[in-house]
């Protein structure tokens, strides 16, 4: 068995939880504080989200998170997907699940805070991984900048996945110029409260960044 880890990042409100709870094949497991209506957070970091248990050899959770980590429901689907004018809880270490996306490969899936309070776990978080998923909102893309920025400054291959909630489809080559992308980066409109939809993304984010890691280590010898 081949497992692969993989990152979703983007701004505050846009998904990220609900993606990884809609996608996983085991209960997420979940760090999150409610928010104040100043969108600051109530309780420290230390607080909160501390593991009690660890995960089995095969990755499922053994038991989930003291403070706010609890599993969403089996389903995977959480209703939270209105943007951050309806947030109430923020991720304040990580959310985690794992999806088989064939017989011998699972992805292990890291879900990065989007707080800049709490970008500081983002190089700990990242170190190993494949490659991310930035998911943007298209109402305000400017929220997922500092993950595009993060992401191609240490060259994790990416591609952004615009969550159109309950909009119109928006174009992914507005988006793309709106972003300054490169030319090759993906742009995939998605639906992150559905799971084939938030599968796509993943198979595209893993044909991707294979693409690219081969083309470096080609270009290496």
């Amino acid at each position: 068995m081949t497992a692969l880890k993989i990152l979703v990042a983007g701004g505050c409100g846009v998904g990220k939880t609900t993606l990884v709870g809609a996608v996983s094949d085991i209960r997420p497991l979940r760090t999150e504080e409610h928010l104040s209506e100043a969108g600051q957070s109530t309780e420290h970091l230390s607080e909160v989200g501390q593991p009690t248990e660890h995960l089995s050899e095969e990755g499922q959770p053994i038991e989930h998170l003291s403070g706010q980590g609890q599993p969403i429901d089996g389903a995977g689907r959480t209703e939270r997907t209105e943007g951050a004018d309806r947030k109430v809880t923020t991720t304040v270490a990580l959310d985690f699940g794992r999806i088989a996306i064939r017989s011998r490969l699972s992805l292990y899936l890291f879900g990065m805070p989007g707080q800049d309070r709490f970008w500081f776990l983002w190089d700990e978080l990242s170190k190993g991984a494949l490659g991310a998923v930035v998911l943007a909102d298209p109402r305000r893309l400017e929220a997922c900048f500092p993950a595009v920025d993060y992401f191609e400054h240490r060259r994790i291959p990416f591609v952004v996945a615009v969550n159109c909630f309950s909009l119109g489809c928006t174009d992914g080559h507005d988006v793309s110029r709106s972003l300054d992308l490169g030319l090759v980066t993906p742009v995939v409109l998605c639906d992150a409260r559905d799971r084939d939809s938030g599968k796509e993304v993943l198979i595209r984010l893993v044909e991707y960044a294979g693409r690219m890691h081969t083309a470096r280590l080609l270009d290496s010898l």
